[in-house]
């Protein structure tokens, strides 16, 4: 088949690169979000896979929005059977969805219809969930409602940040959208619909959920700080400033500390929960870069009976 891909993040990449090996189909032209700031100078910078299309010699539409009529129209002079889609950023309208002849496929990363919406792996990890996994469907006008082509699954292991377990859905997903196109094409897959029980939805995760409450049991501060890095990434107030925390683990038999209480011993630095403690490994302090828990201990000098401060507190 002749595709246009849709994709703008890194995440997206592998994808792309998969569509691009197959012999297959061709990947005639690509759709990702417009050139953004980025780095202290802010200059504009072409996304991920913009970039990897460039290097690939395949042409890249930016459009501001995909109702644009310019981008429409190059998109009807290209003519493809089928628009697969990975993390693109903007909601289509009936319009563009309507010129491929098989429509868009969009690889989402979750098991639908668990985890709708814009941040299903984080939302996982954040839930707990032991098994994830990715799907691929057909876009219709709903959120991430459309009929389902195919999954595929991913254990959530106990360590997993988001980041890790994105990675490998990433790589395992680009997979199943080259099987997924191959079924089309053919003819022997058809999308089926989604069952109407078990939906959940997965917003997006802002910067204020990823502050850390110290009174919330342990695990719970486990799976924020897991399902918050490394974006927008888990965070205290310590001392008036934030402190990112980038890796904590939990110590289930330290129980004599109050929520949010430091402990600092040798080579550790524990933090009470409304359970059990956890340990602080990792943690970034402002404007640094990030730093063993026990380092930055060392240089702040923390008193006895010091605390971190969560959303309720100071």
């Amino acid at each position: 088949m002749k595709l246009v891909f849709a994709g703008t993040p890194e995440v997206a990449v592998p994808a792309l690169d998969a569509l691009i090996a197959s012999d297959r189909h061709e990947v005639a032209a690509v759709v990702t979000r417009p050139d953004a700031p980025a780095g202290r100078g802010r200059r504009l910078v072409a996304s991920p896979v913009a970039q990897r299309a460039e290097e690939a010699g395949i042409e890249v539409l930016k459009p501001v929005k995909p109702r644009d009529e310019e981008f429409l129209a190059r998109l009807r002079e290209i003519g493809p059977d089928c628009c697969p889609v990975v993390a693109y950023g903007a909601l289509l309208p009936k319009v563009a969805l309507d010129i491929p002849a098989n429509g868009w496929v969009n690889l989402h990363f979750s098991l639908l219809p668990a985890w709708r919406g814009a941040a299903p792996v984080q939302h996982a990890v954040l839930a707990g969930d032991e098994m994830t996994g990715a799907s691929t469907f057909q876009i219709e006008e709903g959120l991430d409602s459309g009929p389902v082509y195919g999954v595929i699954t991913e254990q959530v292991r106990p360590t997993d940040t988001s980041g890790d377990l994105l990675t490998r859905l990433a790589f395992a997903g680009a997979g199943l959208l080259v099987a997924t196109m191959d079924g089309i094409e053919d003819g022997t897959l058809k999308a089926v619909p989604q069952p109407v029980d078990g939906i959940t939805l997965a917003p997006k995760i802002n910067v204020e959920d990823a502050h850390v409450d110290w009174a919330a049991p342990a695990l719970r501060v486990d799976r924020v700080v897991r399902g918050c890095t490394p974006a927008p990434g888990a965070w205290t107030v310590f001392r008036g400033e934030r402190l990112k925390l980038v890796q904590v683990a939990l110590v289930p038999d330290r129980t004599d500390l109050a929520p949010g209480e430091l402990a600092v011993g040798k080579n550790n630095v524990y933090v009470g929960t409304g359970s059990h403690a956890v340990e602080l490994l990792w943690v970034q302090p402002q404007g640094k870069k990030p730093m063993r828990a026990a380092d930055w201990a060392r240089g702040v000098r923390i008193a006895p009976g010091e605390k971190l401060a969560g959303p309720d507190v100071g």
